[in-house]
């Protein structure tokens, strides 16, 4: 189910908003957060939520082994077999045609005939992000960051959450744990404004901005190989703000919502398109999963403690790993790699760039990012390698369709998401006043008939 929908909009918040504020208890409200979660959830496909209702049961289970047993290996158990079970089911969906794929591209090359089967899977929408909800907490109760609930409903309601389920954030029980348990206390209106505010902010990311870029990039981008030099660096300059208007729209939304039903979910995006190097966009973009990447993965690997190899080594293999969770795709791989190049680069010689003036600094890797994220959006190496040539060497061609008023649009996202506040800045003071009343009720209106033209589409993160 799309938040920028009409059977979302008009039908399933206002009525889970409503029974939820009905119910009085704790315990009722996690029932219904987590039926409305498996709801929203099974929309698409009823048949996941069996798959999501398993990964929750067997973390939940862990949870309580922790709580029961308190011997080095029985805890060990509690932490591996669920982890184990949760990667399995993950890369049998997301990654088994690429593994077998692969193996046959691999030994084309050796000229070995290998046959190997194409397995009809299809990927149910948002299982890395609720994979790495179940996988933090089966980490946080092993390491005793937190102590595992003995409430079912309350960590389905967690995993559940619809808010976030599908796209993120990638939120850690922890995080909301306080807000979780002290839900039947909860003050309907104590954050109801800035939740609105929040969603409709993220709703114009997402309607005003993303799916009118999306207009002229999807197109161009589909035709990519007759882009001109030009028509090819505006293409991928349109998707470069598409996708971050579209991700964070939803990180908005998802925080929206989570101030309408009492939970304060964290930030996913800080303005990376502000950022002046490497390490300052991984500390924007995708807040919650670079912060998990860098809890989970690079510092038990050994972070910066071990020497200046081994530092190199954890950054570049948690990048590595950072693009594969993105998709099943050699791209994603190269893209995850770049990045981790640039990190290593700016690890390596980040006093020598620091040297170069503010401007020179952003405009240049900002380029950079735009390069990057041709891997990421190209379907294949022929695609990408297609795109860099057309953007670094004369290449006559075509330009992108309605060129006027697609720079019209460009030019405005890339002020907003260069120069211009972010939702966390422009509403740190909130307070709720009639005029903002005009402003989202206004804001809602443009979008909602934008979306009844057609418009409005899928969001680009719900295929990881």
């Amino acid at each position: 189910m799309l938040f920028n929908s009409y059977v979302f909009l008009f039908a399933f918040l206002p009525v889970t908003y409503a029974v939820f504020w009905w119910l009085r208890h704790a315990s009722a409200r996690y029932i219904w957060l987590a039926l409305t979660g498996y709801v929203f959830y099974g929309y698409w496909d009823p048949r996941f939520c069996l798959l999501m209702a398993f990964t929750t049961m067997v973390s939940f289970t862990a949870g309580l082994g922790f709580r029961r047993y308190s011997s080095p290996w029985a805890r060990r158990l509690c932490l591996l077999v669920p982890i184990t079970l949760d990667l399995l089911l993950l890369g049998f969906f997301k990654y088994a045609n690429f593994v077998l794929t692969s193996f046959q591209d691999t030994a084309g090359l050796f000229g070995w005939q290998a046959e190997v089967p194409v397995l009809r899977v299809i990927l149910p929408i948002g299982i890395s992000f609720y994979t790495f909800h179940t996988i933090t907490y089966i980490v946080d109760c092993y390491r005793g960051v937190i102590q595992p609930t003995k409430n079912i409903f309350e960590f389905a309601a967690y995993v559940s959450l619809f808010s976030q389920l599908v796209a993120g954030p990638i939120v850690r029980f922890r995080q909301i744990e306080q807000d979780l348990e002290s839900l039947g206390e909860a003050d309907r209106t104590r954050w109801l404004g800035l939740g609105i505010a929040y969603f409709i902010w993220g709703l114009c990311e997402k309607v005003l901005v993303a799916d009118n870029l999306a207009a002229f990039v999807d197109p161009a981008l589909t035709d990519s190989a007759a882009l001109s030099t030009a028509g090819a660096w505006l293409a991928m300059l349109g998707y470069t703000f598409q996708l971050y208007f579209d991700f964070c729209g939803y990180s908005d939304m998802a925080l929206g919502l989570g101030y309408m039903f009492g939970l304060r979910i964290p930030i996913n995006f800080n303005s990376p398109y502000k950022a002046l190097d490497p390490s300052d966009f991984w500390k924007r973009w995708h807040i919650s999963l670079s912060s998990c990447l860098r809890d989970y993965l690079y510092i038990p690997l050994g972070g910066n403690r071990s020497g200046e190899w081994a530092t190199c080594r954890n950054l570049l293999l948690t990048m590595l790993i950072g693009g594969l969770w993105h998709g099943a795709s050699w791209t994603f791989i190269v893209w995850g790699a770049y990045h981790g190049l640039l990190l290593l680069a700016h690890h390596c010689y980040g006093k020598l760039w620091d040297v170069l003036p503010g401007l020179v600094r952003h405009l240049l890797f900002f380029v950079l990012i735009v390069v990057g994220w041709v891997f990421f959006r190209a379907t294949d190496f022929s695609m990408a390698m297609t795109l860099l040539s057309a953007m670094f060497t004369p290449t006559p061609g075509i330009m992108v369709a309605n060129l006027q008023v697609f720079l019209v649009v460009l030019v405005g996202a890339a002020w907003w998401a260069t120069s211009g506040p972010n939702a966390q800045t422009a509403l740190a003071e909130f307070s709720w006043k009639p005029a903002h009343g005009f402003v989202c009720a206004s804001v809602f209106g443009i979008s909602l008939a934008i979306m009844a033209g057609g418009r409005n589409s899928p969001f680009l993160y719900f295929q990881f």
